[in-house]
């Protein structure tokens, strides 16, 4: 793949994530729209994020809440039309905004015209397209039989039932009906997805977060290289064509990730059998969502946990590749529990003052900046235990708390009961709150080069019988040196400031920091950004 430089707007950038069907609903029917996130696009710009992700907002059945998708090249009739996200793309850029749609590469929709004519007794053009076995009863690692279909066969699925694989070949075969990695029909199944990307950025896109960006090519094992070599063919050939376009891949791994001409990597929130990867441990260390008795979360005050165990994990993984791209933290996500109520306000304010001036571009996720709560609630459209995640964004005092205008029993999902559940407008009122918080942290990224995606990044202080954590930020040509230092912990601690050091001052502060005498004392649950 040739090199294409990382687009340079990147450096400054903070994403939004915004579930468009809990976002803002414009027209009153009870799920949110594409109107509705233009409505409230300067309420975005005005928190300090230069640019959105939108989960799917395709065409869809909704079984998987837009990741099955039935057509990639049509809006969703509920969220709008084509037109109307055009439109947004329009909005966002003229307020110097971008826009990162969701690309769903690895399955449809078992409703895709694809499938229907993959699923045809006579072979056809897209015979090929989807992963076939040799008979009916030939499920291999997979459901016996996967569906019904007029071929005498059966198709792998990708998580749900509804949701059958795209071929992209096998790196090792040992059955005959597997396909190579360099057959014709793996290769249909790039050039179609190229022509997916090439669709929505023509028409103003400026790039694509991309779902389970790992899991295209099957049998690939640990180190995915036929993987990465099928993405260096597809984002080579859609960079040369736009190469101010950013990718952001779900994959976790980022050596692999960036080496696929991904711009971005997520640092993502994994605990398997309650074994938790580092991004875990900061911020979700625990079984369960509202566990806090048990919660030995970083950034839990009771957590007794040091840095040294996340660092232990991420700083391999940063030095290995902050050179190529970034590895980037999320505050939340959709598949992903919120930090409230499990972490408290002031929990938060010391995570999230992290969160965002570390190295990569971060993430907010819509609601948090206010301190939007994880809720128990049925699932809807396969969320399961994501569902509480995704609930109604709260804007106001009205009815719904301002998300819709439909009767409640009509909302997608129900809106936060709490007398006392946040909304943007009470939190933009109080200039103690969440909001102002992440407000200010984004401001003060805005104005420092040494908080930048790709600054420097050195830890100062990250002592493995303590809370505290201390890291340096310096910018890129040498002009600026910040430091950032935490101790989410209720013990005062103190590290000695480094030798060149002249004048140090706090420029953003949370709780009790002391700056002086050769030395930074942290008090309890405090967070500051220090210059130089």
């Amino acid at each position: 793949m040739a090199v294409v430089p990382r687009p340079a707007w990147l450096d400054s950038a903070v994403f939004y994530e915004i579930y468009p069907q809990t976002f803002y609903d414009s027209n009153g029917d009870g799920i949110g729209d594409i109107q509705g996130i233009i409505e409230r696009l300067d309420y975005v710009r005005d928190l300090g994020c230069t640019a959105l992700w939108i989960n799917p907002c395709f065409d869809s059945p909704f079984k998987d809440a837009g990741y099955d998708v039935r057509d990639y090249l049509a809006v969703a009739p509920r969220y709008g039309t084509n037109e109307d996200l055009v439109r947004l793309f329009d909005e966002a850029h003229g307020r110097g905004m971008h826009v990162l749609l969701d690309l769903v590469p690895g399955h449809t929709s078992e409703e895709h015209p694809w499938f229907r004519r993959s699923q045809q007794a006579k072979r056809n053009e897209y015979s090929d397209r989807y992963i076939w076995t040799s008979n009916a009863f030939e499920g291999y690692s997979m459901p016996f039989i996967g569906g019904e279909s007029e071929r005498d066969a059966t198709y792998i699925l990708n998580f749900f039932k509804c949701q059958p694989a795209l071929n992209y070949g096998f790196a090792s075969r040992d059955r005959d009906w597997q396909s190579s990695t360099d057959s014709r029909a793996a290769k249909g199944t790039r050039d179609a997805m190229v022509e997916v990307m090439r669709f929505w950025l023509r028409k103003g896109c400026d790039g694509f977060r991309v779902d389970m960006a790992n899991s295209l090519v099957k049998n690939d094992g640990d180190d995915k290289p036929e993987t990465i070599r099928a993405w260096q063919e597809m984002l080579g050939t859609v960079k040369a064509e736009f190469p101010d376009s950013a990718f952001a891949s779900e994959w976790g791994t980022p050596e692999q990730a960036l080496a696929a001409g991904f711009d971005m990597d997520f640092y993502l929130d994994w605990r398997w059998n309650g074994v938790p990867n580092g991004y875990n441990l900061l911020a979700r260390n625990v079984d369960g969502p509202l566990n806090i008795a048990e919660d030995r979360s970083y950034f839990s005050a009771h957590g007794g946990s040091s840095i040294r165990p996340f660092l232990d994990q991420y700083l391999p993984q940063y030095e290995k590749t902050h050179e190529q791209g970034s590895f980037c933290f999320i505050t939340c996500n959709h598949d992903t529990p919120r930090m409230a109520p499990r972490l408290t306000d002031r929990e938060r304010r010391v995570g999230y003052g992290m969160l965002l001036t570390m190295p990569g571009v971060p993430f907010l996720y819509y609601g948090d900046e206010i301190g939007m709560r994880y809720r128990e609630v049925p699932t809807v459209e396969g969320g399961y235990a994501r569902t509480g995640s995704r609930t109604p964004m709260q804007w106001n005092a009205e009815p719904n708390a301002g998300f819709s205008t439909a009767d409640k029993d009509s909302l997608y999902l129900p809106v936060d009961p709490s007398p006392d559940a946040p909304t943007v407008e009470g939190q933009l009122a109080d200039d103690g709150s969440m909001v102002h918080w992440i407000m200010d942290l984004l401001r003060l990224r805005s104005e420092h080069a040494a908080l930048r995606s790709n600054a420097g990044f050195s830890p100062v202080a990250a002592p493995g019988d303590g809370r505290l954590f201390a890291y340096g930020r310096d910018s890129r040509n040498g002009d600026e040196h910040l430091l950032v230092a935490l101790n989410p912990g209720l013990d005062e601690e103190s590290f000695e400031l480094p030798g060149h050091a002249e004048a140090p001052r706090a420029l953003l502060s949370e709780g009790t920091v002391d700056v002086g005498s050769g030395r930074v004392r942290m008090g309890a649950q405090s967070f500051a950004v220090i210059a130089l």
